[in-house]
């Protein structure tokens, strides 16, 4: 595929979610964990591996991993296994910039907080509300939002930074 492509400039990983069961750390079986972590950390890990060697070869390169606000906000009930996973997403993220940014490829995470989307609409009537009245913007943030970012990560204006972690969050208290 990369030599039909003639290449990889731009790798964005945003793949995310939890089917896990709420109710805490003891409601969620270890298939429940393997799952979400499959699909929240290892899933970026595989696409960096399948194309960061092109991107070396270049000495060039940008990867942006989609993480969330759980990372550090975890919603214990709800989504234990998710946030883990961010987080570990977050940490791998950080860890694969000090490794790659000397060689031209940039890394960054972005973390979106409570976010207009099919997936919040789903969070109990009362976890939305508190989120809501939690930001001090008093709304929630917009998929194009969080693509506004991704793509300013991605181009030019953003050529020196790496290794960040950038918060969609409408100034929500991190």
């Amino acid at each position: 595929m990369l030599a039909r492509l003639g290449g990889l400039d731009i790798l964005v990983n945003n793949v995310g979610g939890c089917s896990a069961p709420s109710g805490g750390a003891l409601a969620l079986s270890h298939a429940d964990w393997q799952q979400t972590f499959e699909t929240n950390l290892f899933a970026a890990v595989r696409l960096d591996r399948a194309f960061l060697p092109k991107m070396l070869e270049q000495n060039s390169g940008v990867i942006i991993h989609i993480s969330s606000i759980e990372r550090i906000l975890p919603l214990y009930d709800a989504t234990l296994a998710y946030a883990a996973a961010k987080a570990a997403l977050t940490n791998y993220s950080k860890g694969l910039s000090n490794e790659v940014a000397p060689k031209g490829v940039r890394v960054n995470t972005v973390a979106p907080g409570f976010i207009e989307s099919e997936m919040t609409t789903q969070l109990p009537a009362k976890l939305q509300d508190e989120f809501l009245h939690s930001i001090p913007l008093g709304r929630l943030g917009t998929c194009e939002e969080v693509a506004e970012l991704v793509a300013f990560l991605a181009g030019p204006g953003a050529g020196y930074i790496t290794g960040q972690v950038v918060n969609v969050n409408g100034g929500l208290y991190m």
